[in-house]
């Protein structure tokens, strides 16, 4: 019997001890030169980022969630105003659009666990301004599908793609569909800093000099304030370390894809599994695997067994969507969500993790089921 091994569902030290040395190296440079708040490298690191999604503006701001809140101030979405989001999302999303004065509509996830564009669909109402897409997991919706609904009904994207960084639907980057989308670089993402940490990205040129002005205090480049703002700057330190980080970050997404293919080939003849699609199974999407998240039969019991094995294993969002949060005066009934949320569990995927280690989860799952 293979000895029990500890295996964390994401292990927050090795993002600085698998390049000490180096880091340290990033950060006493801006600490030497005291260049802390907007310097250069928070410049260089929206510039590499740009070019690394095709997009023409990014601007870093304190975290994923203020992204979606400015940039859904910029784009002039309040009082009044609906928008559409699924119910399998973090509950950052919904309170953003709440934040600003508007309402948020949730929606069913598909299949793949992604927003489902026939139930938005079933959703628009003349007080919706703008679907807001979530690109869960390292992927990104169909957003032939979304995008035409928004064209249909002159609605505005506004992308939710904290977890989507790399991913790509036809070709094109997650969070460039549409007026803005958001970024988090929260430790455990796919390009993570120390810290809180976001971007807004957007291809509108009147949008990026909004989101200019409501990050820092409605300061203009001459620093005289013309407008009212927040202060949401991304951290130059972070940004720094971002920017080294970003350098790799290609040959991350490979590792990342690499596992999801170890996890599939392992995995793919249990009938008591649901496996998210494998890398290349469709040419549309370019997946990047934030997350490896499956279903199964008797979740709970194969997460229990897991842990006793030493494999951490979570339930995205504490196991509750946001339709569930009453308290907030969420109600309706999301039987496709609630379904899937019964069954769904994320393994270990991160890019410290060694062959072995997959392996071992991998026999784990197989273990319980008697394979």
């Amino acid at each position: 019997m293979t000895a029990t091994q500890r295996i964390p569902f994401f292990p927050y030290s090795q993002l600085f001890t698998s390049q000490e040395a180096e880091l340290l190296e990033v950060m006493a440079d801006v600490c030497r030169r005291g260049a802390y708040i907007l310097q250069q490298d928070c410049r260089d690191f929206e510039s590499h980022l740009a070019e690394f999604m095709g997009v023409k503006h990014v601007l870093g701001v304190a975290n994923g969630t203020d992204a979606i809140i400015l940039g859904l101030r910029a784009v002039g979405i309040g009082p009044g105003d609906e928008v559409i989001l699924p119910s399998h999302t973090y509950i950052a999303t919904a309170a953003a659009v709440h934040m600003v004065g508007a309402t948020p509509v949730l929606a069913e996830c598909g299949p793949d666990h992604m927003l489902d564009a026939e139930d938005v669909k079933r959703r628009i109402t003349p007080r919706t301004a703008a679907i807001m897409p979530v690109q869960l997991n390292g992927r990104t919706c169909d957003m032939d599908a979304i995008g035409g609904l928004a064209a249909e009904h002159h609605l505005l994207v506004c992308e939710d793609a904290a977890q989507g960084l790399g991913s790509r639907f036809e070709g094109r980057s997650a969070g460039t569909f549409g007026a803005f989308g958001t970024i988090s670089f929260y430790p455990a993402k796919l390009l993570g800093c120390f810290g809180d940490g976001g971007a807004v990205v957007t291809n509108d040129d009147e949008v990026a000099r909004r989101l200019v002005l409501l990050r820092d205090h409605g300061r203009n480049p001459d620093g005289r304030v013309i407008a009212w703002g927040y202060n949401s700057r991304l951290d130059n330190l972070q940004a720094a370390v971002l920017d080294f980080k970003l350098k790799s970050f290609p040959q991350d997404i490979g590792r990342r894809r690499a596992v999801a293919s170890m996890y599939e080939s392992g995995l793919c003849d249990l009938p008591e599994l649901v496996l998210p699609p494998a890398p290349d199974v469709d040419p549309r999407h370019f997946d990047v695997y934030q997350n490896y998240e499956l279903e199964a039969d008797d979740r709970d019991g194969l997460k229990s067994h897991l842990a006793s094995r030493g494999v951490h294993a979570i339930v995205q969002w504490a196991g509750t969507p946001v339709h569930r949060f009453a308290e907030l005066g969420f109600q309706g009934a999301f039987p496709m969500t609630d379904a899937m949320f019964e069954r769904c569990l994320m393994l270990p995927m991160n890019v410290a993790l060694s062959d072995n280690e997959v392996r071992y989860v991998i026999e784990s799952v197989r273990g319980f089921y008697g394979r």
